[in-house]
């Protein structure tokens, strides 16, 4: 037994000394034979350490259709540290110059801050504040002589860039604006710049073939559009200005991070913008990567809903186009035909904008908010220099920044704050004739509309607040502004929300609601009881935005009188979808208080307007008010126009504006074809409530 377990172990001992033998061998071959390739392999790896960008949130409408979203690009950035080494072993100027070629050469562009044109002969180009500040700051640092001339500069930056003159004119500008890109970077210090936005794919895998030092390549992220609607709501993204650098550095954005610049983007940005993270890459000598590591990971931004109905909008859209050319045609009939019988009165009669706002009269959500003209915001960079000197300006929100006399439509406010006020109650009449003669000695005898249409002389007789807003009678109103008082009239406007900010997160207009103090403040000079009179037709000073205006018929008709915030924020969620960051809460901003019969009379003859101004609408019931904004004789009027619908159980209020449309009742084929586009998607889908839950 001994001997068995004696000749076992030796058995062992020898199977050990031979793997420790193999052991040994393959070591010193490792080692000694093949390890001086092994260290130059691996003294050759480059590890490098690089920002991740972290996906910017997507936006969304109410029902969860999404508007923006990302586009995975890659982006060329150069980082000065690697282009210009303190060795002086690389000609920087020739790399940028051959960088540029390359780019050129597949169609893309690259960015130069540069104001100066990049062919001779050199001009300066119109820029932004924000560039001039930077060229005179590099002015001011190299110390070139005040007022020189582009080609002046251009030639101390030769000198300072060491530009070779074997390089053309051409070149040397080329190389110029370039290296004067990387110098305002380093102001705002950072040593990197993204040289091109989204590449080119051809373009990349040419650079990677080429290995160029101090060019890198970098995953980043562009916005995408899936709608050509909603321009104005929308916005975009851009590279940060100096000020946004200053706003947002200490948030730990980078100086080449994009961020919102107008609309949604801007506006919900703290919740869009993701974390950057850090990886660090190890590459062999040749590029190939090794391996990557996550340093620290990215954090995507969050998902923001908006309350608009994307197909709504659409629809809004559309029928401002087609309501437009509807409404230019008749104008245009009109005119041939005060031509031909030699009546027709040279004025600005083409029109030249158009909004309209639809809110939703429970909670004052916007669902629509539709410009004309506008653009497509997928569009936008390429085509911004035009549609900057389109002189009709479909860059301008004219929906929420737009301010407009509202003519007739100020009506309901005015009877409201009459009957709350006991100066009228629902049975007082009022007798028109024509005219309002109180103070004709003083040279103030204004007409009513009526008494002037055709030069007839007719006129509305006796009529209740009811049927005033159905006649849209200046007389009765004269009458009741007249009594009421400014001060009255001005509290009424006021919880109305007119002249008064709507609560939305987009850039707006408070417009302007005619008074005694807003009056002397713009023209120095005292009120007086015919602006008052004048006030209580929506005449005077009095200026708001479609927003205003729809938010007042919300609230003339919705909750009791209540004016809810007009938030376009509805929700938001985390990138996952998993999580709630943040949910709409209905904000109550103002009250109007009166007694049922007050609201009752005064939707009745809205009601009224509504069957006469929309006599082929059938879906539903609409009641609404027109206006017709007076501007003097040689411009064409504004036509406004709100309604709301049903009439029954109200769900949209709407405002339209037409910017010279003539007459408020012009608008209604607009109203019509909303309304229509409203109620058919309404049937046409399984939501039936627009405070039902988000579809995903």
């Amino acid at each position: 037994m001994n001997i068995i377990k004696k000749e076992r172990l030796i058995a062992l001992a020898l199977v050990f000394a031979m793997l420790i033998t193999v052991y040994v061998v393959a070591l010193y071959k490792l080692q000694i034979i093949e390890g001086e390739k092994y260290y130059e392999e691996s003294r050759n790896n480059m590890v490098t350490t690089s920002t991740v960008t972290a996906a910017r949130g997507n936006i969304l409408d109410r029902y969860g259709r999404v508007l923006v979203t990302n586009k995975s690009c890659y982006d060329l950035t150069i980082n000065t540290d690697e282009l210009f080494p303190n060795d002086d072993s690389v000609d920087s100027n020739a790399v940028i110059l051959k960088l540029v070629n390359m780019i050129r050469d597949y169609g893309d562009d690259y960015i130069d801050d540069l104001p100066i044109t990049k062919s001779p002969p050199f001009e300066f180009e119109n820029v932004s504040e924000q560039d001039q500040a930077r060229l005179d700051a590099y002015i001011k640092t190299n110390k070139v002589k005040e007022n020189a001339s582009a080609v002046e500069i251009l030639s101390s930056m030769r000198d300072r860039y060491e530009i070779d003159s074997n390089y053309t004119a051409e070149e040397a500008r080329i190389i110029a604006g370039v290296r004067y890109a990387i110098n305002v970077r380093y102001l705002i210090n950072t040593s990197d710049y993204i040289f091109v936005k989204d590449a080119d794919m051809k373009l990349i895998a040419t650079l990677r073939e080429n290995n160029i030092e101090g060019v890198n390549i970098k995953e980043s992220y562009v916005r995408e559009y899936a709608t050509s609607a909603a321009a104005h709501i929308l916005g975009y993204t851009g590279a940060m200005s100096d000020s946004d650098y200053a706003k947002y550095k200490d948030q730990g954005y980078s100086a080449d991070a994009a961020v919102g610049k107008d609309g949604a983007e801007y506006a919900f940005e703290k919740y869009l913008h993701g974390t950057n993270g850090t990886v660090r890459t190890t590459s062999a000598s040749d590029g190939t990567v090794i391996s990557k590591e996550y340093i620290e990971e990215p954090e995507p931004g969050n998902n923001v809903y908006l309350t608009i109905d994307i197909a709504l909008q659409e629809a809004a859209e559309l029928a401002l186009e087609n309501g437009v050319a509807s409404i230019q045609a008749k104008i245009d009939s009109k005119k041939e035909q005060q031509i031909a019988s030699g009546t027709y009165k040279e004025k600005q009669d083409v029109i030249d904008g158009a909004s309209v706002v639809v809110v939703n009269v429970k909670t004052g959500e916007p669902l629509a908010i539709a410009n004309w003209p506008t653009y497509d915001p997928s569009e936008l960079l390429e085509k911004y220099n035009e549609l900057l000197a389109d002189k009709n300006a479909p860059l301008y929100n004219r929906a929420l920044q737009g301010g407009y006399a509202p003519g007739s439509t100020f009506k309901p406010c005015t009877a409201i704050a009459s009957l709350t006020e006991g100066i009228i109650n629902t049975g007082t009449t009022i007798e028109c004739r024509g005219q309002y003669t109180r103070y004709a000695q003083y040279g103030f005898a204004p007409y009513c509309w009526i008494y002037t249409q055709n030069n007839q002389k007719l006129t509305h007789g006796y009529l209740n607040v009811t049927g005033a807003i159905q006649n849209s009678c200046n007389i009765f109103f004269y009458s009741a502004g007249h009594d009421l008082g400014i001060d009255k009239l001005d509290k009424y406007a006021a919880k109305f929300g007119l002249g008064e900010s709507t609560g939305i997160e987009l850039p707006e207009s408070t417009g302007n609601m005619a008074n005694a103090k807003n009056h002397e403040e713009l023209t120095g000079e005292p009120w007086t009881i015919g602006q008052t009179m004048q006030a209580a037709i929506g005449q005077s000073d009095s200026l708001f935005t479609p927003l205003q205006l729809a938010n007042y018929i919300a609230t003339l008709v919705g909750n009791g009188g209540e004016r809810h915030s007009a938030s376009i924020l509805k929700s938001v969620r985390s990138y996952s979808y998993g999580d709630n960051v943040h949910e709409r809460e209905d904000e109550v901003l103002s009250k109007v208080e009166t007694a049922q019969y007050n609201w009752d009379a005064v939707h009745e003859g809205m009601r009224l307007v509504g069957k006469s101004s929309l006599p082929s609408y059938s879906i539903t019931s609409v009641a609404a008010k027109t206006g017709t904004a007076q501007k003097g004789d040689s411009i064409a009027n504004d036509g406004i126009f709100i309604c709301y619908a049903p009439f029954d159980d109200p769900e949209i209020a709407m405002a339209i504006v037409v910017q010279k449309g003539g007459a408020g009742a012009n608008c209604s084929v607009i109203a019509q074809e909303i309304l229509e586009a409203y109620f058919s998607l309404k049937s046409a889908t399984d939501v039936t409530d627009v405070e039902g839950e988000l579809l995903q």
